[in-house]
């Protein structure tokens, strides 16, 4: 869950822009207290997502002091207080991050320095989090498993989609619904699969397993798509709809503009970028001002 949950910038509320500056900086701080000053790296805009809509989602209230932190030592910025909820997802953003760079290792041998740089991370999330790092450890066999045995990009991504949704239940407990596990497992189905189709071409090159090229063999990304487009596409719709669904039956006891903004716009627009093969984009810095301030 790396890069590809967005927000759609031109159609985000200033106020939602400040509410998720403030969360992302308080994971970043969160990281720190639960796995160590060096996790805090391996931040990402993903998991400040998660954050948002599952406090929202829980009920809690996310508190906002000015604060300073280790990049900005001068002048204090409205930062969410890192509660016990963000620091557990602290803990999660490492553990991710140190299995997507095993990931890396056992596909091209390569990334070895790089996850032992946050090895203390990891090893302090599982001691703190033991239920947590069980659940992901679990559904990271069942994905490598599936990824051998699996012949088609649907159940490929499905040990992915029940990890998310196992996620979202740890984090909500009693707060947890049918919706709620609908909506995640969905979420973490595109994750794996949007994310399976950008790698196409590379995975290709690398000879790395890709569920879309063991599926349809298509030498390049671009001949897959024109192959098989239509069927990948609607493979994509089946799962929006799945997500706008889900999303509107789940009540959000606060403001529900950001998780909007990004699930029902900014995730269909990285979808068509993916589906035309473009180039990811730059992402904004979030600890920045708009207007570069």
């Amino acid at each position: 869950m790396f890069g590809y949950v967005r927000y759609d910038l031109p159609y985000l509320f200033v106020k939602d822009m400040n509410l998720y500056r403030a969360v992302y900086c308080g994971l970043c701080k969160g990281i720190g207290r639960s796995c160590g000053q060096r996790a805090r790296l391996a931040l990402t805009y993903d998991v400040a997502f998660l954050s948002a809509i599952l406090h929202n989602i829980a009920g809690i209230d996310i508190k906002i002091e000015r604060q300073k932190c280790f990049e900005h030592t001068i002048r204090k910025r409205p930062i969410a207080v890192a509660d016990a909820m963000t620091e557990e997802l602290g803990a999660l953003n490492t553990v991710l991050a140190y299995c997507k760079l095993t990931d890396d290792i056992v596909d091209s041998g390569r990334g070895r320095v790089k996850r032992a740089f946050f090895k203390k991370g990891y090893k302090r999330a599982k001691k703190r989090y033991p239920t947590l790092v069980a659940i992901l450890d679990g559904y990271m066999r069942e994905q490598a498993a599936a990824e051998t045995e699996t012949a088609s990009p649907d159940s490929a991504a499905e040990p992915s989609a029940q990890m998310m949704k196992a996620i979202s239940d740890h984090f909500l407990r009693e707060k947890a619904t049918k919706a709620t596990g609908e909506l995640f497992w969905h979420l973490g189905k595109w994750v794996y699969l949007i994310d399976a189709l950008d790698d196409y071409d590379q995975d290709i090159k690398k000879k790395n397993f890709n569920p879309f090229a063991l599926s349809y063999g298509a030498e390049n990304r671009e001949k897959l798509m024109e192959l098989h487009g239509d069927e990948i596409r609607f493979l994509f719709d089946s799962l929006f709809y799945g997500l706008r669904e889900q999303l509107a039956r789940i009540e959000f006891p606060f403001n529900r503009d950001l998780t909007d903004n990004i699930l029902l716009r900014g995730i269909p627009n990285e979808t068509r970028r993916v589906l035309a093969g473009e180039p990811k984009r730059k992402e904004i810095k979030i600890t920045e001002q708009r207007n570069g301030s």
